[in-house]
């Protein structure tokens, strides 16, 4: 199995899973600020030159969501099967995270740090709506120990990756005295012989740090549009 992988929250989803569950994987670092997404051999994993991605021997699979869906059914590891009544509960909370959670968190993400001004309306509209989720998470987590009542589950490892960089979109106050739910559970999992391993993988590949001209361009294409007559 080859994952596909750079330091974003989405691989370190999948970094998780597949050092909990014990898998075999080769590594493949792909840069994203060098432009190695934008490569016609990872577009043939990916279409969408996003990571994470994962090549199970022919069969590829993209988006953290879907692979996380993909490595519980085939290992039956961390995935309630669909003869359980809880399956349902499970697959509306990884869509959850996939179609609110990770989208709302990035976009607030990027207008706290990259985007030029003005950005007032979008910074105002994608901060609310990240904190929105962040808080219907730490409502579900008064609930129980894990997203899935007492069970640890691919919910949790998906929140996880996210989930790690609350404090520095919401702030330390609000990580404190208004998710206390997730940053027990974002501490425990980090704790974890698993985390510390997936954790590890940033280590072990050079990737480039700096966020020049060139790395911008790699990563925001859509900007040139604002150079073009």
């Amino acid at each position: 199995m080859k994952f596909y992988y750079n330091t974003g929250p989405n691989p370190a989803k999948v970094a998780l899973f597949l050092e909990e569950a014990g898998l075999d994987y080769e590594v493949v670092p792909v840069d994203a600020r060098t432009g190695g997404q934008h490569t016609p051999e990872f577009r043939a994993i990916n279409p969408n030159g996003k990571l994470p991605a994962i090549l199970d021997d022919d069969v590829r699979i993209f988006d953290s969501s879907a692979i996380l869906l993909y490595l519980g059914r085939k290992t039956g590891k961390f995935y309630v099967p669909p003869e359980n009544a809880a399956h349902a509960e499970m697959l509306s909370w990884m869509l959850f995270v996939a179609s609110g959670i990770g989208p709302y968190s990035g976009q607030a993400s990027h207008f706290l740090r990259d985007a030029p001004e003005p950005k007032d309306y979008a910074l105002n509209r994608y901060t609310f709506e990240a904190e929105r989720h962040w808080i219907i998470v730490e409502d579900q987590l008064a609930k129980g120990r894990y997203m899935l009542g007492e069970t640890y589950s691919i919910v949790d490892m998906s929140l996880w990756g996210w989930g790690r960089f609350v404090q520095y979109l919401a702030g330390a106050e609000a990580w404190n005295d208004r998710f206390p739910n997730l940053k027990r559970l974002i501490e425990e999992i980090d704790a974890r012989p698993a985390a510390a391993r997936a954790k590890a993988l940033a280590q072990k590949f050079q990737f480039k740090q700096e966020m020049d001209e060139d790395a911008r361009r790699h990563l925001f294409p859509q900007n040139q549009r604002l150079t073009q007559p």
